[in-house]
């Protein structure tokens, strides 16, 4: 198949969904499908940045077998016209929009286009007819998509699954919200994991006191793991709190954040939410007991996960397999602490492969950290049954469903 994944945000910009359409995109082209990624003129500033090379016309390129075209300049309702241009140039066979509302600047544009084309209004401005559109939804929390949003955007987000040829969801919390509101799909839905946004990569002569060192740390010292930016919803507030309570008891405990702060796509909101994460850390007094590594190439961000003793990431809402960063730390083998999801996951067994707390309650959050920390047998434990479960979640296993999916859209056009 000839496969278009549309995505508002890929690398070098920051973000889990740039870096699920990498994945997703190099294992499809492994079992021989001809991959194009269609993203927006921005990530070819962030290209030029990285290779540190003025930024040139060539906005085509092959990467890792996958065909990008960093082409689209915004994702306003002219992107129509833009995407319909494209896909008829490149005679894709399927276009995979990856949605995720920050990304695409809260503009309805991405989310109606599988409607213009049900009414023609697509079809008008070039898009071939029997071309099937999917879409893959990232995350479909409210409170995420549209902090101050009404019922009316909310109801955008459902057009666009109902108007799709097929949906795909990442989660189980994903999928039960979207059956319980759309009783007259005609799209079916689709649920398939994503997989770490870091292959375990080891720096070649990597030496984990070296690398702790590095960062200040004594080898004598417990190493809590924070993976991912600052945002409301991944409690880093909560994690401060912790820290400080072990800290008051005397226990000889860092925190390494591991990733850059902010990101690409919602770097305003998650700006204001790192400041107010920082100023708890000086007024609790433990700013210096701190270290954040800051954007990491991914071998290095390896490197910082196999540096630390326990990995703390206190979801609001309950640990997903939404979550890029939660499946890295899978990935990696680490011990995790992390907090109870709001929709049963039979994946994660407590005290087996992960380690489950309350949402919001910084004493049980401090006391799972504590437990790892004083129990080798619970921290080995936890590390192989991560280390198990990740093998659940590897990319060629989510190509081959994707594709299934894309096979089944493409019969019913």
């Amino acid at each position: 198949m000839k496969i278009g994944l549309v995505t508002a945000e890929y690398a070098p910009m920051q973000g889990g969904v740039g870096d699920f359409t990498r994945e997703v995109g190099r294992a499809l082209a492994v079992l021989g499908h001809e991959v194009y990624v269609v993203t927006n003129i921005k990530s070819r500033h962030s290209l030029a940045k990285a290779r540190q090379v003025r930024e040139t016309s060539n906005i085509k390129s092959e990467e890792d077998g996958v065909h990008v075209e960093r082409v689209i300049g915004g994702w306003g309702w002219k992107c129509w016209g833009a995407l319909s241009d494209i896909v008829r140039r490149l005679e894709l066979d399927v276009v995979n929009i990856q949605y995720q509302a920050a990304a695409y600047g809260m503009h309805p544009a991405i989310n109606l286009l599988p409607v213009a084309r049900r009414v023609d209004s697509l079809t008008r401005s070039g898009w071939p007819r029997s071309l099937p559109i999917v879409v893959t939804f990232h995350d479909l929390r409210v409170p995420y998509l549209f902090p101050k949003a009404g019922p009316l955007r909310w109801q955008v987000i459902l057009a666009q699954a109902r108007y799709a040829d097929a949906v795909i969801v990442t989660n189980r919390e994903d999928e039960e919200n979207l059956k319980s509101q759309i009783s007259n799909q005609q799209s079916a839905i689709f649920r398939i994991p994503i997989g770490s946004n870091i292959a375990p990569c080891v720096p070649q002569g990597y030496d984990r006191d070296e690398w702790r060192a590095r960062w200040g740390v004594e080898p004598h010292e417990t190493l809590v793991g924070y993976f991912g930016f600052l945002h409301p919803l991944k409690g880093g507030e909560a994690l401060i709190r912790a820290l400080a309570k072990l800290a008051a008891e005397g226990r000889v405990v860092r925190l390494l954040h591991i990733g850059g702060r902010t990101g690409s796509s919602d770097p305003n909101t998650n700006a204001a939410y790192a400041g107010r994460v920082e100023s708890l850390a000086r007024e609790l007094g433990v700013a210096d007991r701190i270290v954040a590594t800051g954007f990491l190439p991914p071998d290095q961000v390896t490197a910082g996960l196999l540096a630390t003793d326990v990995c703390a990431l206190p979801y609001v809402e309950g640990a997903s397999l939404r979550h890029g960063t939660f499946m890295a730390a899978l990935a990696h083998g680490r011990a995790i602490v992390t907090t109870q999801s709001l929709v049963a996951l039979d994946e994660l067994r407590d005290g087996e492969n992960v380690l489950l707390v309350p949402p919001n309650d910084t004493g049980a959050l401090a006391d799972g950290i504590r437990r790892v920390m004083a129990d080798s047998a619970l921290c080995a434990r936890l590390e192989r049954g991560a280390a198990e479960l990740a093998q659940q979640f590897t990319w060629d296993r989510i190509a081959v469903r994707t594709a299934e999916v894309y096979q089944q859209a493409l019969c019913q056009s």
